[in-house]
């Protein structure tokens, strides 16, 4: 009976903490990222990344576009300290690199519903992306051909 009491405890917390996590504001999480130890910075970061990316999403279709374009500006600078921390750490580099991809690619389906002027800012941050992915494949596969030499 004792061993049921704790386990039920034990589950009730760990569905809290999980709850609370998901409640951290993105500026909560901005100000663990700059605490946080360096192979944690890139899991933090990319969750920054998504945050924004959503929050964009939703300013855009709110027709606010200068909160959004400073949105996307945080998925790119957020999406590059990604990309610099795991190439830091090198560990993570094979999952940023697939949040990376995701992320860009939900970028282009909101450009594809944009005005066309609004649209500039959002491709160069998609270019920007693409940057990062590239650099992220060129590290995972640059240490096979240094072990091959």
């Amino acid at each position: 009976m004792r061993r049921l009491t704790i386990s039920i405890f034990l589950i009730a917390f760990t569905v809290t903490l999980c709850a609370a996590a998901k409640d951290e504001t993105v500026a909560e999480l901005k100000s663990r990222f700059e605490s946080a130890r360096p192979e944690d910075r890139p899991e933090l970061a990319i969750q920054i990344a998504r945050r924004q990316l959503r929050d964009a999403d939703k300013l855009y279709s709110d027709g606010k576009v200068d909160q959004a374009r400073a949105a996307v500006e945080d998925v790119v600078a957020y999406s590059e300290k990604a990309r610099d921390a795991a190439t830091q750490t090198k560990k993570h580099l094979k999952n940023v690199e697939i949040d990376v991809r995701k992320i860009a690619e939900k970028l282009r389906d909101i450009k594809r519903t944009l005005a066309f002027d609004d649209q500039t800012p959002v491709e160069q941050a998609i270019r920007r992306l693409e940057d990062v992915r590239t650099a992220l494949l060129q590290e995972m596969f640059a240490k096979d051909k240094k072990e091959k030499k």
